[in-house]
């Protein structure tokens, strides 16, 4: 074995494989730089440590199960002056998340709460958070058919595990009966522990409804709220301006305006 082979081969048993991969670009562009050894060294760590937190990252969108790829970059905030942009930017760096609170975004359908969710769970895992994302309404069919099936506190602890857990589009569809009490149950897993990001096109007042339960609402809104940050987005809905924009909806006084838009 020759000297480089048996460089590569303690690299692979250190499983320093980003080093043990670009190896020779490395040594050359050490040499073209003419790094000192203790620079040399320090360029090689970094690159290694670079290709192990784009794994991490990687590997933490996967299991975050995103519906889609957004950034903060690509929010529009022009379009919703109702939103402080240093708000958001704050949520970004992730302190909520240290602190296990909630951040509440409510508003009419289209505004952009999913892809802001999206952007702040994006920005949760690269500073080092692991995250999940759900529908409410999957989470709550999950939450029921383990309860049916026996299995409820296995399915808890499974949501209850990563730092932050998204829920999307609460109160777009009513609660079935005895759903509430599971979602209390979670909430109650994850209050003060695990952070909550939730979006939802109900205004707070109106959860007693969406959980057909006016005493667990009440009770969830009290966990929730208690460390909470609440972002109202009172704007246009992006979706509707889009269409409107390429000609798809005509501007017309004939044409009806959805209820919600």
């Amino acid at each position: 074995m020759d000297g480089h082979d048996h460089l590569t081969a303690l690299l692979s048993r250190l499983k320093l494989t980003a080093l043990r991969d670009q190896l020779d670009n490395l040594i050359d562009e050490a040499g073209r730089r003419e790094l000192t050894i203790r620079e040399a060294l320090t360029m090689f760590c970094e690159r290694e440590v670079a290709r192990r937190d784009q794994r991490r990252i990687d590997m933490a969108f996967g299991l975050a199960r995103f519906p889609f790829v957004r950034d903060l970059t690509g929010f529009d905030f022009g379009a919703q002056p109702s939103l402080d942009k240093a708000q958001i930017r704050e949520i970004a760096t992730g302190r909520f998340i240290a602190n296990g609170e909630a951040v509440l975004l409510l508003g009419p359908p289209g505004v952009g709460k999913t892809h802001l969710a999206v952007a702040l769970g994006r920005e949760a895992i690269i500073a080092g958070y692991t995250v999940l994302f759900t529908p409410a309404t999957t989470l709550v069919a999950q939450l029921a058919k383990a309860h049916g099936e026996g299995r409820l506190e296995e399915k808890l602890s499974h949501y209850a595990k990563p730092r932050l857990l998204i829920v999307d589009e609460l109160g777009y569809l009513p609660f079935e009966p005895d759903a509430a009490h599971l979602f209390f149950q979670l909430v109650s897993r994850r209050y003060e522990r695990g952070a909550m990001l939730v979006t939802s096109n109900r205004a707070v007042g109106e959860w007693g409804q969406v959980f057909g339960d006016a005493v667990v609402a009440t009770a969830i809104l009290d966990r929730l709220l208690h460390h909470s940050h609440v972002i109202t987005i009172r704007g246009d809905s992006y979706r509707l301006r889009e269409k409107r924009r390429s000609g798809l909806l005509q501007k017309t006084a004939a044409a009806p305006q959805p209820s919600n838009a």
